[in-house]
């Protein structure tokens, strides 16, 4: 599952970088990829560091090694518990958004960030219970 969401995560990067750097014009434009509340010349470094954190994080957990490897309930509960209120931020920013733009309701201006938030939120919340149980992250488990 962690590699799934980092898959997503790593698309939407992707995605924006293609429309942004490179001039596609067949995927949304560039103000439908962010809010613009970050600029990209550093959105862009900050997503690329958050994809390398996710990539060693995902290693660690399928060996079994790494901080997450041992039962951290503490820590567990702290990352579900920020994961569901940074989900439930973003169910409020796409309601608003939503209202702000009816005629967009459905999928309103900076729909695009809203769900990959939310993927980032759904990674935090399965790290959050691999530091429930500690241990290698396997599917079956």
């Amino acid at each position: 599952m962690l590699w799934a969401l980092s898959a997503l995560f790593l698309a939407r990067v992707l995605g924006q970088v293609l429309v942004v750097l490179a001039g596609v014009e067949s995927l949304p434009t560039a103000g439908e990829w962010y809010s613009g509340l970050l600029p990209y010349p550093l959105l862009l470094p900050v997503q690329v560091v958050i994809l390398g954190l996710m990539a060693r994080i995902n290693l660690q957990a399928g060996r079994g090694r790494g901080y997450l490897s041992a039962r951290r309930p503490r820590l567990g509960r702290a990352l579900l518990a920020f994961a569901a209120v940074y989900a439930l931020v973003m169910v409020v920013r796409y309601v608003v958004s939503g209202r702000l733009h009816p005629e967009r309701r459905l999928l309103p201006p900076g729909v695009i960030p809203i769900v990959f938030h939310w993927v980032l939120a759904a990674y935090l919340a399965v790290l959050g219970r691999l530091a429930l149980r500690g241990g290698a992250f396997t599917s079956s488990r």
